[in-house]
C-alpha cells in the first residue's frame, strides 16, 4: 500500500478529520452528494494505505483521531553523528567542499534539527564562496555563524533574549511566560512552540507552577553568578 504523511496533523480542519475516520478504520470514503431531499450517501472504497501523522503538539489532538491510530512514537532531537551524516549529504547534493571538522561545528550549533542544519548549511555556504573559495572548514563555519549571530550552543538572537531578560531582569526567576512574552516583545505561543522546547530539553530554561526560571547551566553560558546583580545594577552599586 501507500504512506499518506500528515504533517502538523493537530491543524486539521474538523470536517477533513471526520473523512478520515472511516478511511482509516474501513479503507473508504464516505461522501454526501447532492443537498437537501436529494442527498445520498456514497461510500468510495480505497486502497489500503498506511496513514502517518507528525506533530508537535499531540496534546492538540482529539482523543478521536489519537486513539485511531495503531502506534505512537515520540522521536527526540537528532544526535551530533545524525546531523553531520545528513550535512554530508547536503553539501554533496548543494556541490560545496564541507570538511569534517566544519560539518561537526555546524552540526553541533543545528539544535538537534535538520532542517536547522540544512539552513545553516546554506548561509555558510554562501559565505564560503565569498571568503574562503567555496571550502566549509571549522575556522569558516565559526566566522559565518558568528555573522548569522549564532552562537556555540546554537542560541540565536532571540534565544540570548529570552535567558538574558529572566536572569537580568527578573533575577533568575520565576516569571510569568506572558511577563516573559512582553518583556522581549515575541508572541507567547511563539516563544512556547519554537523557543522552549530546546532550552528546556537542554537544561537551560525551567518550567514550574510559579513561571519560567533560569537554571544554572544558564548562568554559566552567560559567565554570570547565580544571585549575583545584574551589570545594570552593579554599576548603580
Amino acid at each position: 500500500g501507500q504512506v499518506f504523511f500528515v504533517d502538523e496533523i493537530h491543524r486539521l480542519n474538523h470536517v477533513v478529520e471526520e473523512t478520515l475516520y472511516p478511511a482509516m478504520e474501513d479503507f473508504q470514503l464516505d461522501l454526501v452528494v447532492g443537498q437537501g431531499p436529494t442527498a445520498r450517501s456514497i461510500k468510495l472504497p480505497l486502497k489500503p494505505f498506511c496513514l502517518v501523522g507528525a506533530t508537535t503538539r499531540a496534546g492538540l489532538l482529539t482523543s478521536a483521531l489519537r486513539d485511531r491510530f495503531g502506534a505512537t512514537f515520540r522521536l527526540d532531537f537528532y544526535g551530533p553523528e545524525d546531523l553531520r551524516k545528513i550535512l554530508r549529504r547536503s553539501a554533496t547534493i548543494l556541490g560545496v567542499a564541507l570538511d569534517e571538522e566544519g560539518g561537526a561545528e555546524l552540526a553541533g550549533r543545528a539544535r538537534g534539527t535538520p532542517r536547522i542544519a540544512n539552513r545553516l548549511l546554506r548561509r555558510v555556504r554562501d559565505f564560503a564562496e565569498v571568503r574562503a573559495q567555496g571550502k566549509i572548514t571549522r575556522t569558516v563555519a565559526r566566522d559565518a555563524l558568528a555573522l548569522l549571530d549564532v552562537d556555540e550552543a546554537g542560541f540565536d538572537k532571540m534565544d540570548r533574549a529570552l535567558l538574558l531578560t529572566i536572569v537580568d531582569k527578573f533575577s533568575g526567576g520565576p516569571v510569568g511566560i506572558d511577563t516573559l512574552a512582553a518583556a522581549v516583545g515575541e508572541e507567547r505561543d511563539t516563544i512556547e512552540d519554537v523557543y522552549e522546547p530546546f532550552l528546556i530539553q537542554e537544561g537551560f530554561l525551567a518550567r514550574t507552577p510559579k513561571g519560567r526560571v533560569a537554571t544554572a547551566l544558564a548562568y554559566a553560558h552567560f559567565g554570570r553568578r547565580v544571585g549575583a546583580p545584574a551589570p545594570a545594577q552593579q554599576k548603580l552599586l
